[in-house]
């Protein structure tokens, strides 16, 4: 039987609309605790790094003492020590244990956000230059950066061959002509000696920021700047998260911020080079509107899609994700991971891709059941 030309139309808008659907609603959403305490805050696993080896993950992120400072704000008491931590999982990110590497001789106070405070028990060795070339293709290789200030300054980068249970550093990042650099972990790995590096630097203003592209070949012990991400922003773009899609190709995503308020003034972008970070060209807004703001965390998942996952600061307080199937030229519709939080201080995602094709997700989440930042993982499902 021959359907009617309407009727074929109307099917074939139908089965575009179920795979629509089922690719932006995940089949398994599961959440678990990393590190919980009450009395203690814990934030901002994006400004440290996330690493897996198969089943290993190892993530880091900030603790620190709670203080009431009201919904609006960061509840962490600044007077009070701010510690940074490990935690690791074996099991893909069913189960946790805190890392404490300080305690250990490294990693110690390896930086931190403005206004910030360490554990004045420990104190930080001095940067100094890389003389021995970095292999970043070591197959336990990790690495994270770290600044000091969001207005300027100088940042610094340790590595680990071991997957993380022992730092080399800390060790100087030039400035690259750069009024300052404000360092976050945002890498990607060519050769042994050959990795680009994604930053924030000052504005010429010395207000934060814009993003920028440089790279090494000799395995750390020069460094090239290639280009900005961008024009210089009235606001700000700044907290890159970038993938590569081909030998001469990469995408990243950048968190936006221009004039006051929150409606509609804080976004993601997404821009393209086609010659390995020399030019920039912009594509388009990723997600429109996070509320007050919050980065992005961009992975390509192992059936060739991109997968966006970012915090919403905006009542109902959400952590969500978006996939795009043609290089990031269009995304789909948003949906959610996590739900009504208790206030806008959330996100900071990091985000991988397990051997078996499960998503973690690591963020930190204000809960409506508790005043207390807790760090959670969500394990879930993509779908096809």
């Amino acid at each position: 039987m021959r359907l009617p030309a309407s009727l074929f139309v109307a099917l074939m808008l139908a089965c575009i609309a179920v795979d629509t659907a089922r690719a932006a609603d995940p089949s398994v959403v599961r959440h678990v605790v990393v590190y919980q305490k009450d009395g203690m805050f814990g934030g901002w696993p994006a400004n440290h790094g996330m690493w897996i080896w198969g089943d290993e993950i190892l993530v880091g992120f900030s603790t620190g003492i709670h203080k009431d400072l009201g919904r609006e704000r960061h509840n962490i008491d600044r007077q009070k020590p701010e510690h940074h931590v490990l935690a690791r999982s074996l099991d893909g990110g069913e189960t946790w244990s805190m890392e404490y590497p300080a305690q250990r001789g490294m990693l110690i106070n390896a930086g931190g956000m403005r206004h910030g405070t360490t554990d004045p028990a420990h104190k930080e060795a001095e940067p100094v230059p890389i003389t021995k070339p970095i292999d970043f293709a070591h197959p336990d290789f990790c690495m994270t950066l770290r600044f000091h200030d969001v207005h300027g300054g100088n940042s610094r980068l340790y590595y680990s061959y071991d997957r993380g249970h022992n730092w080399n550093g800390p060790f100087r990042l030039p400035n690259f002509g750069q009024p300052g650099v404000m360092a976050r972990t945002d890498y990607i790995v060519n050769a042994p000696g050959d990795c680009h590096l994604f930053l924030t630097c000052s504005k010429q203003n010395r207000k934060e920021g814009r993003v920028f592209c440089g790279r090494t070949t000799d395995g750390g012990l020069t460094w090239k700047f290639l280009s900005y991400v961008g024009p210089e922003p009235t606001g700000f773009s700044i907290m890159p998260s970038t993938v590569r899609l081909s030998p001469t190709a990469l995408l990243t995503t950048t968190r936006r911020r221009e004039g006051r308020g929150e409606s509609k003034n804080r976004w993601i972008d997404t821009w393209r080079t086609d010659d390995d970070g020399r030019k920039w060209k912009f594509l388009n807004k990723a997600v429109d509107d996070v509320g007050e703001g919050n980065p992005p965390s961009l992975i390509q998942l192992q059936d060739g899609r991109l997968c966006l996952t970012y915090g919403v600061r905006k009542p109902p307080f959400e952590m969500q994700a978006k996939f795009s199937s043609d290089e990031g030229r269009t995304w789909s519709d948003p949906f959610v991971l996590q739900t009504n939080g208790g206030g806008r201080d959330l996100g900071y995602p990091r985000t991988l891709q397990r051997p078996d094709g499960k998503i973690v997700t690591l963020y930190y989440f204000y809960p409506n059941d508790s005043p207390y930042r807790r760090i959670l993982a969500t394990i879930w499902d993509a779908g096809s």
